[in-house]
Protein backbone atom coordinates (compact mmCIF):
# COMPACT_ATOMS: atom_id res chain seq x y z
CA UNK A 1 0.00 0.00 0.00
CA UNK A 2 2.81 2.63 0.62
CA UNK A 3 4.65 1.86 -2.65
CA UNK A 4 0.79 2.79 -4.23
CA UNK A 5 0.82 5.73 -2.82
CA UNK A 6 4.48 6.84 -3.40
CA UNK A 7 4.08 5.76 -7.01
CA UNK A 8 0.94 8.09 -7.51
CA UNK A 9 2.64 10.85 -5.52
CA UNK A 10 5.39 10.46 -7.99
CA UNK A 11 3.06 11.02 -10.71
CA UNK A 12 1.06 13.40 -9.81
CA UNK A 13 4.55 15.61 -9.37
CA UNK A 14 5.35 14.65 -12.90
CA UNK A 15 2.07 14.76 -14.57
CA UNK A 16 1.89 18.68 -12.62
CA UNK A 17 5.75 19.77 -13.37
CA UNK A 18 4.79 18.97 -17.05
CA UNK A 19 1.70 20.87 -17.06
CA UNK A 20 3.49 24.09 -15.17
CA UNK A 21 6.73 23.69 -17.77
CA UNK A 22 7.99 27.21 -17.69
CA UNK A 23 6.27 28.32 -14.96
CA UNK A 24 7.16 29.66 -11.45
CA UNK A 25 8.77 26.22 -9.64
CA UNK A 26 5.94 25.15 -7.07
CA UNK A 27 7.04 23.20 -4.06
CA UNK A 28 4.72 19.49 -4.17
CA UNK A 29 5.02 18.76 -0.46
CA UNK A 30 4.76 14.92 0.44
CA UNK A 31 4.30 13.45 4.08
CA UNK A 32 5.69 9.97 3.19
CA UNK A 33 9.05 11.52 1.93
CA UNK A 34 10.13 14.90 4.20
CA UNK A 35 13.74 14.61 3.15
CA UNK A 36 11.99 15.07 -0.60
CA UNK A 37 10.15 18.08 0.97
CA UNK A 38 12.51 19.60 2.38
CA UNK A 39 14.85 19.69 -0.51
CA UNK A 40 11.78 20.78 -2.95
CA UNK A 41 11.61 23.67 -0.86
CA UNK A 42 15.49 24.25 -0.65
CA UNK A 43 15.20 24.35 -4.96
CA UNK A 44 12.63 26.92 -4.50
CA UNK A 45 14.34 29.05 -2.23
CA UNK A 46 17.38 29.20 -4.66
CA UNK A 47 14.94 30.43 -7.59
CA UNK A 48 14.00 33.69 -7.73
CA UNK A 49 10.50 34.76 -7.42
CA UNK A 50 7.77 35.16 -10.57
CA UNK A 51 8.19 38.01 -12.90
CA UNK A 52 5.79 40.27 -13.99
CA UNK A 53 5.69 38.81 -17.44
CA UNK A 54 5.40 35.77 -15.94
CA UNK A 55 2.67 36.30 -13.89
CA UNK A 56 1.06 38.20 -16.54
CA UNK A 57 2.04 35.53 -18.97
CA UNK A 58 0.29 32.47 -16.13
CA UNK A 59 -2.76 34.57 -15.41
CA UNK A 60 -3.49 34.84 -19.56
CA UNK A 61 -3.64 30.60 -19.74
CA UNK A 62 -4.98 29.84 -17.15
CA UNK A 63 -7.79 32.89 -15.98
CA UNK A 64 -11.16 33.13 -18.17
CA UNK A 65 -10.47 36.64 -20.53
CA UNK A 66 -13.15 38.34 -18.98
CA UNK A 67 -10.77 41.76 -18.12
CA UNK A 68 -8.51 43.68 -20.49
CA UNK A 69 -6.06 44.84 -17.26
CA UNK A 70 -3.05 47.13 -17.70
CA UNK A 71 -0.29 45.24 -17.58
CA UNK A 72 1.34 45.52 -14.03
CA UNK A 73 1.18 43.32 -11.21
CA UNK A 74 0.40 44.52 -7.64
CA UNK A 75 3.06 42.55 -5.02
CA UNK A 76 2.81 45.04 -2.15
CA UNK A 77 0.83 48.24 -1.75
CA UNK A 78 0.74 50.90 1.08
CA UNK A 79 -1.71 54.09 1.35
CA UNK A 80 -1.86 55.23 -2.29
CA UNK A 81 1.15 53.32 -3.49
CA UNK A 82 1.99 50.27 -4.99
CA UNK A 83 5.36 48.14 -6.08
CA UNK A 84 5.35 45.29 -8.49
CA UNK A 85 7.53 42.25 -8.05
CA UNK A 86 10.37 43.84 -9.61
CA UNK A 87 10.08 46.86 -7.03
CA UNK A 88 8.97 49.93 -9.48
CA UNK A 89 6.79 52.09 -7.86
CA UNK A 90 3.35 53.10 -8.80
CA UNK A 91 0.38 55.69 -7.31
CA UNK A 92 -2.87 54.07 -7.81
CA UNK A 93 -5.19 56.26 -9.02
CA UNK A 94 -8.44 53.84 -9.60
CA UNK A 95 -8.35 52.45 -5.56
CA UNK A 96 -9.98 49.17 -7.45
CA UNK A 97 -13.17 51.20 -8.38
CA UNK A 98 -13.38 53.08 -5.44
CA UNK A 99 -12.74 50.35 -2.85
CA UNK A 100 -9.90 51.65 -0.98
CA UNK A 101 -10.95 54.91 -0.17
CA UNK A 102 -9.09 53.84 2.92
CA UNK A 103 -5.35 53.36 1.44
CA UNK A 104 -3.86 50.46 0.99
CA UNK A 105 -2.90 48.45 3.93
CA UNK A 106 -4.17 50.96 6.79
CA UNK A 107 -3.04 49.81 10.09
CA UNK A 108 -5.60 50.25 12.08
CA UNK A 109 -7.95 48.26 9.76
CA UNK A 110 -5.61 45.44 9.21
CA UNK A 111 -5.02 44.75 12.53
CA UNK A 112 -9.00 44.42 13.47
CA UNK A 113 -8.70 41.88 10.53
CA UNK A 114 -6.05 39.91 12.41
CA UNK A 115 -7.27 40.32 16.07
CA UNK A 116 -10.86 39.21 14.70
CA UNK A 117 -9.12 36.15 12.52
CA UNK A 118 -7.42 34.70 15.38
CA UNK A 119 -10.87 34.73 17.47
CA UNK A 120 -13.76 33.58 14.98
CA UNK A 121 -14.50 34.36 11.35
CA UNK A 122 -17.82 32.73 9.92
CA UNK A 123 -20.87 32.03 11.93
CA UNK A 124 -23.31 32.55 9.44
CA UNK A 125 -26.66 33.80 10.12
CA UNK A 126 -28.28 30.86 11.80
CA UNK A 127 -26.36 32.02 14.79
CA UNK A 128 -25.82 35.24 16.18
CA UNK A 129 -22.42 36.75 16.73
CA UNK A 130 -20.69 39.05 18.65
CA UNK A 131 -19.50 41.98 16.12
CA UNK A 132 -22.47 41.98 13.35
CA UNK A 133 -24.80 43.64 15.72
CA UNK A 134 -22.17 46.85 16.46
CA UNK A 135 -21.85 47.13 12.60
CA UNK A 136 -25.35 47.20 12.17
CA UNK A 137 -26.03 49.69 14.88
CA UNK A 138 -22.67 52.06 13.25
CA UNK A 139 -23.89 52.13 9.85
CA UNK A 140 -27.72 53.11 10.72
CA UNK A 141 -26.91 55.37 12.84
CA UNK A 142 -24.33 57.08 10.70
CA UNK A 143 -26.19 57.26 7.92
CA UNK A 144 -29.78 57.96 9.41
CA UNK A 145 -31.89 54.27 8.50
CA UNK A 146 -33.63 52.10 11.31
CA UNK A 147 -32.44 49.10 9.90
CA UNK A 148 -29.90 47.63 7.30
CA UNK A 149 -29.36 44.00 5.14
CA UNK A 150 -25.83 42.57 5.55
CA UNK A 151 -24.13 40.95 2.30
CA UNK A 152 -21.09 40.58 0.71
CA UNK A 153 -20.36 42.15 -2.77
CA UNK A 154 -21.58 45.24 -4.36
CA UNK A 155 -23.36 43.46 -7.08
CA UNK A 156 -25.00 41.14 -4.02
CA UNK A 157 -26.68 44.43 -2.58
CA UNK A 158 -28.16 45.33 -5.69
CA UNK A 159 -30.22 42.18 -6.05
CA UNK A 160 -30.73 42.78 -2.26
CA UNK A 161 -32.07 46.32 -2.88
CA UNK A 162 -34.60 44.85 -6.12
CA UNK A 163 -36.02 42.05 -4.23
CA UNK A 164 -36.60 44.08 -1.07
CA UNK A 165 -38.29 46.70 -3.77
CA UNK A 166 -40.51 44.33 -5.36
CA UNK A 167 -41.45 42.71 -1.82
CA UNK A 168 -42.51 46.16 -0.97
CA UNK A 169 -44.07 47.15 -3.95
CA UNK A 170 -46.51 43.76 -3.64
CA UNK A 171 -47.63 44.00 0.12
CA UNK A 172 -47.47 47.74 0.78
CA UNK A 173 -48.10 49.33 -2.49
CA UNK A 174 -50.73 47.04 -3.59
CA UNK A 175 -49.12 45.99 -7.03
CA UNK A 176 -50.93 43.17 -8.84
CA UNK A 177 -48.70 39.85 -8.85
CA UNK A 178 -45.46 39.32 -10.55
CA UNK A 179 -46.36 43.23 -12.77
CA UNK A 180 -43.76 44.88 -10.28
CA UNK A 181 -41.29 47.27 -12.13
CA UNK A 182 -38.36 49.36 -11.61
CA UNK A 183 -36.89 52.27 -13.51
CA UNK A 184 -33.23 52.80 -14.08
CA UNK A 185 -31.20 54.88 -15.84
CA UNK A 186 -29.22 54.67 -19.53
CA UNK A 187 -25.74 54.54 -19.09
CA UNK A 188 -26.51 52.27 -15.58
CA UNK A 189 -23.93 50.05 -13.87
CA UNK A 190 -25.20 47.96 -11.11
CA UNK A 191 -23.00 45.24 -11.68
CA UNK A 192 -22.75 41.65 -13.37
CA UNK A 193 -25.65 39.74 -12.60
CA UNK A 194 -28.77 38.65 -14.76
CA UNK A 195 -30.73 41.47 -13.16
CA UNK A 196 -28.39 44.49 -13.06
CA UNK A 197 -27.60 43.50 -16.95
CA UNK A 198 -31.09 43.59 -17.59
CA UNK A 199 -30.78 46.93 -16.73
CA UNK A 200 -27.48 47.80 -18.83
CA UNK A 201 -27.41 49.69 -22.32
CA UNK A 202 -23.87 48.24 -22.07
CA UNK A 203 -23.89 45.75 -25.24
CA UNK A 204 -20.97 44.00 -24.08
CA UNK A 205 -22.54 43.47 -20.92
CA UNK A 206 -25.50 42.42 -22.45
CA UNK A 207 -25.09 40.12 -25.88
CA UNK A 208 -25.38 36.92 -25.00
CA UNK A 209 -26.90 36.31 -22.07
CA UNK A 210 -30.62 36.84 -22.63
CA UNK A 211 -33.30 36.30 -22.07
CA UNK A 212 -33.32 39.87 -19.73
CA UNK A 213 -35.04 39.90 -16.97
CA UNK A 214 -38.92 41.30 -17.11
CA UNK A 215 -40.06 44.70 -15.21
CA UNK A 216 -38.03 46.80 -16.82
CA UNK A 217 -38.25 50.43 -17.92
CA UNK A 218 -35.26 53.05 -18.66
CA UNK A 219 -34.76 56.84 -18.45
CA UNK A 220 -32.42 58.98 -19.30
CA UNK A 221 -30.02 60.00 -16.56
CA UNK A 222 -30.30 63.84 -15.38
CA UNK A 223 -33.61 64.32 -17.63
CA UNK A 224 -36.27 64.52 -14.82
CA UNK A 225 -38.61 65.16 -17.39
CA UNK A 226 -38.68 61.86 -19.09
CA UNK A 227 -38.92 60.08 -15.34
CA UNK A 228 -42.07 62.51 -14.31
CA UNK A 229 -43.70 61.37 -17.57
CA UNK A 230 -42.63 57.53 -17.27
CA UNK A 231 -44.25 57.84 -13.60
CA UNK A 232 -47.33 59.39 -14.80
CA UNK A 233 -47.96 56.93 -17.44
CA UNK A 234 -46.52 53.50 -15.03
CA UNK A 235 -46.52 54.62 -11.33
CA UNK A 236 -49.23 52.30 -10.32
CA UNK A 237 -47.08 49.26 -11.38
CA UNK A 238 -43.69 51.05 -10.22
CA UNK A 239 -42.21 50.01 -7.11
CA UNK A 240 -38.98 51.76 -7.70
CA UNK A 241 -36.61 53.98 -9.28
CA UNK A 242 -33.14 52.83 -8.79
CA UNK A 243 -29.83 55.15 -9.70
CA UNK A 244 -26.74 55.96 -9.07
CA UNK A 245 -26.16 59.98 -7.91
CA UNK A 246 -22.99 60.00 -9.86
CA UNK A 247 -22.48 57.42 -12.66
CA UNK A 248 -18.99 56.18 -12.54
CA UNK A 249 -18.67 53.68 -15.46
CA UNK A 250 -20.52 55.81 -17.77
CA UNK A 251 -17.49 58.29 -17.11
CA UNK A 252 -18.21 59.77 -13.98
CA UNK A 253 -21.37 61.85 -15.34
CA UNK A 254 -22.60 64.18 -12.77
CA UNK A 255 -26.42 65.02 -13.25
CA UNK A 256 -27.53 68.90 -13.26
CA UNK A 257 -27.87 70.62 -10.35
CA UNK A 258 -31.33 70.30 -8.79
CA UNK A 259 -31.96 66.62 -9.94
CA UNK A 260 -31.44 64.54 -7.38
CA UNK A 261 -34.23 67.43 -5.68
CA UNK A 262 -36.90 66.73 -8.26
CA UNK A 263 -36.48 62.84 -8.06
CA UNK A 264 -37.15 62.69 -4.66
CA UNK A 265 -40.08 64.82 -5.29
CA UNK A 266 -41.81 62.19 -8.04
CA UNK A 267 -40.64 59.00 -5.53
CA UNK A 268 -43.05 60.97 -3.18
CA UNK A 269 -45.69 62.16 -4.95
CA UNK A 270 -46.45 58.49 -6.92
CA UNK A 271 -45.12 56.20 -4.08
CA UNK A 272 -42.09 54.86 -5.53
CA UNK A 273 -38.63 53.69 -3.60
CA UNK A 274 -36.39 56.09 -4.34
CA UNK A 275 -33.30 53.80 -4.37
CA UNK A 276 -29.53 55.21 -4.71
CA UNK A 277 -26.53 52.62 -5.78
CA UNK A 278 -23.70 54.52 -3.64
CA UNK A 279 -21.76 51.50 -3.83
CA UNK A 280 -18.81 53.46 -6.21
CA UNK A 281 -19.89 57.14 -4.79
CA UNK A 282 -20.92 56.42 -0.99
CA UNK A 283 -18.62 56.63 2.11
CA UNK A 284 -16.45 59.71 1.85
CA UNK A 285 -15.75 59.23 -2.21
CA UNK A 286 -16.80 62.07 -3.59
CA UNK A 287 -16.72 65.06 -0.42
CA UNK A 288 -19.43 63.61 1.64
CA UNK A 289 -20.80 60.30 3.42
CA UNK A 290 -22.88 59.59 0.65
CA UNK A 291 -23.13 61.51 -2.82
CA UNK A 292 -27.01 62.14 -2.42
CA UNK A 293 -25.81 64.64 0.65
CA UNK A 294 -24.69 67.01 -1.60
CA UNK A 295 -28.53 68.02 -2.41
CA UNK A 296 -29.34 66.75 1.43
CA UNK A 297 -31.42 64.19 -0.63
CA UNK A 298 -32.44 61.28 1.57
CA UNK A 299 -33.52 57.64 -0.55
CA UNK A 300 -35.66 55.29 0.74
CA UNK A 301 -33.49 52.52 0.35
CA UNK A 302 -29.56 53.17 0.11
CA UNK A 303 -26.75 50.50 -1.35
CA UNK A 304 -23.28 50.21 0.57
CA UNK A 305 -20.23 48.32 -0.73
CA UNK A 306 -16.62 48.56 -1.98
CA UNK A 307 -15.03 51.10 0.59
CA UNK A 308 -17.02 49.62 3.03
CA UNK A 309 -14.57 46.25 2.86
CA UNK A 310 -11.43 49.06 2.76
CA UNK A 311 -9.89 46.72 -0.30
CA UNK A 312 -9.24 43.87 2.93
CA UNK A 313 -12.63 41.92 2.22
CA UNK A 314 -15.94 42.16 0.28
CA UNK A 315 -18.59 43.70 2.51
CA UNK A 316 -22.10 45.25 1.50
CA UNK A 317 -24.89 46.70 2.89
CA UNK A 318 -28.64 48.00 2.10
CA UNK A 319 -29.89 50.41 4.40
CA UNK A 320 -34.00 51.04 4.71
CA UNK A 321 -36.29 52.07 7.33
CA UNK A 322 -38.11 49.28 8.94
CA UNK A 323 -41.71 49.56 7.63
CA UNK A 324 -39.56 48.77 3.90
CA UNK A 325 -37.16 45.91 5.26
CA UNK A 326 -39.33 44.18 7.30
CA UNK A 327 -41.06 42.97 4.36
CA UNK A 328 -38.68 40.35 4.04
CA UNK A 329 -39.03 37.59 6.55
CA UNK A 330 -36.61 34.93 7.28
CA UNK A 331 -35.38 32.44 4.84
CA UNK A 332 -37.44 34.58 2.04
CA UNK A 333 -33.19 36.13 0.79
CA UNK A 334 -30.06 36.04 2.94
CA UNK A 335 -26.01 34.52 2.58
CA UNK A 336 -23.87 32.48 4.38
CA UNK A 337 -21.53 35.10 4.31
CA UNK A 338 -23.19 38.02 4.85
CA UNK A 339 -22.59 39.69 8.44
CA UNK A 340 -19.82 37.06 9.03
CA UNK A 341 -17.59 38.54 11.87
CA UNK A 342 -14.43 38.81 10.57
CA UNK A 343 -15.73 41.39 7.79
CA UNK A 344 -18.20 43.27 10.79
CA UNK A 345 -15.01 43.72 12.37
CA UNK A 346 -13.29 45.39 9.14
CA UNK A 347 -16.42 47.36 8.36
CA UNK A 348 -16.53 48.98 11.60
CA UNK A 349 -13.18 49.60 11.57
CA UNK A 350 -13.39 50.63 7.68
CA UNK A 351 -16.00 53.47 8.93
CA UNK A 352 -14.31 54.77 12.13
CA UNK A 353 -11.25 55.70 9.88
CA UNK A 354 -13.58 57.86 7.66
CA UNK A 355 -14.37 59.27 11.03
CA UNK A 356 -10.88 59.82 12.31
CA UNK A 357 -9.18 60.78 9.35
CA UNK A 358 -11.82 63.12 8.22
CA UNK A 359 -11.86 61.74 4.80
CA UNK A 360 -15.20 63.57 3.71
CA UNK A 361 -12.97 66.87 4.01
CA UNK A 362 -9.76 65.43 2.30
CA UNK A 363 -11.40 64.01 -0.75
CA UNK A 364 -13.64 67.62 -1.02
CA UNK A 365 -9.92 69.40 -0.64
CA UNK A 366 -7.88 66.79 -2.50
CA UNK A 367 -10.97 66.54 -5.72
CA UNK A 368 -10.65 69.98 -5.91
CA UNK A 369 -6.67 70.48 -6.22
CA UNK A 370 -6.88 67.72 -8.50
CA UNK A 371 -9.17 69.31 -11.00
CA UNK A 372 -7.47 72.57 -10.97
CA UNK A 373 -4.20 70.78 -12.15
CA UNK A 374 -6.05 68.85 -14.69
CA UNK A 375 -7.80 71.86 -15.79
CA UNK A 376 -4.66 73.59 -16.36
CA UNK A 377 -3.33 70.73 -18.24
CA UNK A 378 -7.01 70.76 -20.59
CA UNK A 379 -6.16 74.79 -20.65
CA UNK A 380 -2.96 73.82 -22.74
CA UNK A 381 -3.97 71.06 -24.93
CA UNK A 382 -7.65 71.51 -25.84
CA UNK A 383 -7.41 69.43 -28.95
CA UNK A 384 -6.76 66.54 -27.24
CA UNK A 385 -8.62 67.39 -23.59
CA UNK A 386 -12.21 67.58 -24.15
CA UNK A 387 -13.57 67.87 -20.52
CA UNK A 388 -12.30 67.65 -16.70
CA UNK A 389 -15.58 66.56 -14.62
CA UNK A 390 -16.15 65.08 -10.97
CA UNK A 391 -16.95 65.79 -7.48
CA UNK A 392 -14.45 64.95 -4.28
CA UNK A 393 -11.68 62.32 -5.45
CA UNK A 394 -14.02 60.61 -8.12
CA UNK A 395 -13.20 62.50 -11.54
CA UNK A 396 -12.69 61.79 -14.99
CA UNK A 397 -10.38 63.62 -18.37
CA UNK A 398 -12.82 62.78 -21.36
CA UNK A 399 -10.46 62.97 -24.18
CA UNK A 400 -10.70 63.92 -27.87
CA UNK A 401 -10.57 60.93 -29.91
CA UNK A 402 -9.77 63.49 -33.19
CA UNK A 403 -6.99 64.54 -31.52
CA UNK A 404 -5.92 61.01 -30.57
CA UNK A 405 -5.92 59.41 -33.84
CA UNK A 406 -6.04 55.77 -34.01
CA UNK A 407 -4.08 56.26 -30.52
CA UNK A 408 -7.02 55.42 -27.72
CA UNK A 409 -7.31 56.55 -23.85
CA UNK A 410 -5.99 52.80 -23.06
CA UNK A 411 -2.47 53.93 -24.70
CA UNK A 412 -2.70 57.02 -22.82
CA UNK A 413 -3.00 55.09 -19.28
CA UNK A 414 -0.40 53.06 -20.84
CA UNK A 415 1.75 56.15 -21.46
CA UNK A 416 0.52 56.44 -17.64
CA UNK A 417 2.07 53.53 -16.18
CA UNK A 418 5.25 53.59 -17.91
CA UNK A 419 5.14 57.12 -15.61
CA UNK A 420 4.49 55.46 -12.70
CA UNK A 421 0.60 56.26 -12.46
CA UNK A 422 -2.22 53.68 -12.54
CA UNK A 423 -5.42 54.85 -14.67
CA UNK A 424 -7.88 52.91 -16.41
CA UNK A 425 -10.31 54.28 -19.30
CA UNK A 426 -13.90 53.98 -19.33
CA UNK A 427 -16.49 54.12 -22.19
CA UNK A 428 -13.57 54.61 -25.15
CA UNK A 429 -12.22 57.84 -24.48
CA UNK A 430 -12.92 58.90 -21.06
CA UNK A 431 -9.90 58.30 -17.99
CA UNK A 432 -11.30 57.87 -14.57
CA UNK A 433 -9.14 59.21 -11.70
CA UNK A 434 -9.90 58.02 -8.53
CA UNK A 435 -6.91 57.62 -6.14
CA UNK A 436 -7.54 56.71 -2.27
CA UNK A 437 -8.71 59.45 -0.33
CA UNK A 438 -5.52 59.48 1.99
CA UNK A 439 -3.48 60.80 -1.05
CA UNK A 440 -1.26 64.26 -0.86
CA UNK A 441 -0.80 67.21 -2.58
CA UNK A 442 2.64 66.38 -3.68
CA UNK A 443 0.81 62.40 -5.11
CA UNK A 444 -1.82 64.70 -6.76
CA UNK A 445 1.30 67.53 -8.16
CA UNK A 446 3.39 64.11 -9.55
CA UNK A 447 -0.14 62.50 -10.97
CA UNK A 448 -0.58 65.85 -13.28
CA UNK A 449 2.91 66.30 -14.32
CA UNK A 450 2.71 62.69 -15.77
CA UNK A 451 -0.50 63.27 -17.40
CA UNK A 452 0.75 66.72 -19.04
CA UNK A 453 4.43 64.70 -19.69
CA UNK A 454 2.54 61.81 -21.40
CA UNK A 455 0.29 64.39 -23.88
CA UNK A 456 3.39 66.16 -24.62
CA UNK A 457 6.30 63.61 -24.61
CA UNK A 458 4.84 60.42 -25.33
CA UNK A 459 1.81 60.66 -27.43
CA UNK A 460 3.87 61.05 -30.92
CA UNK A 461 5.44 57.68 -30.35
CA UNK A 462 2.12 56.32 -28.93
CA UNK A 463 0.13 57.49 -32.09
CA UNK A 464 3.28 55.97 -34.63
CA UNK A 465 2.62 52.90 -32.81
CA UNK A 466 -0.98 52.77 -33.64
CA UNK A 467 -0.47 54.00 -37.19
CA UNK A 468 -1.20 50.36 -38.53
CA UNK A 469 -3.47 49.73 -36.31
CA UNK A 470 -7.75 49.67 -37.11
CA UNK A 471 -9.12 53.16 -35.76
CA UNK A 472 -11.33 52.80 -33.10
CA UNK A 473 -14.70 52.54 -34.33
CA UNK A 474 -18.09 54.09 -33.46
CA UNK A 475 -19.79 51.74 -30.76
CA UNK A 476 -22.62 50.40 -31.70
CA UNK A 477 -26.22 51.34 -31.54
CA UNK A 478 -27.38 50.25 -28.33
CA UNK A 479 -29.59 47.11 -28.59
CA UNK A 480 -32.34 48.89 -26.22
CA UNK A 481 -32.79 52.23 -27.49
CA UNK A 482 -30.81 52.63 -30.71
CA UNK A 483 -28.80 55.36 -30.09
CA UNK A 484 -24.70 55.48 -30.61
CA UNK A 485 -23.92 56.97 -27.65
CA UNK A 486 -25.63 57.83 -24.80
CA UNK A 487 -26.03 61.72 -24.53
CA UNK A 488 -27.29 63.55 -21.59
CA UNK A 489 -30.66 65.63 -22.87
CA UNK A 490 -30.99 69.52 -21.54
CA UNK A 491 -34.12 69.86 -18.78
CA UNK A 492 -36.12 72.43 -16.59
CA UNK A 493 -35.84 72.38 -13.12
Amino acid sequence: MASRVRLMQTVARRSLAKRLKGQAPLVIQSHAHSTSSQAAVSQQSSQLPPSTEDLIGMEHKFSAHNYHPVPVVFAKAKGVEVWDPEGRKYLDFLSAYSAVNQGHGNQKIVDALMEQAQRLTLSSRAFHNDKFPILAKMLTTMFGYEMMLPMNTGAEGVETALKLARKWGYEKKGIAKDEAVIISCCGCFHGRTMAAISMSCDNEATRGFGPSLPGQLKVDFGDVNALAKLLEENGDKVAAFLFEPIQGEAGVVLPPDGYLKKVRELCTKHNVLMIADEIQTGIARTGRLLACDWEDVRPDVVILGKALGAGVLPVSAVLADSDIMLCIRPGEHGSTFGGNPLASAVGIAALEVVVEEDLCKRAEEMGAELREQLQAVQKSHPKLIKEVRGRGLLNAVVLHQKGLGNATAYDVCIGLKDRGILAKPTHGNIIRLSPPLTIKSEQIAQATKAFRDVLESDLPDLKLHAEDRIPPKTPDACDRCGRHKYVMPETDL
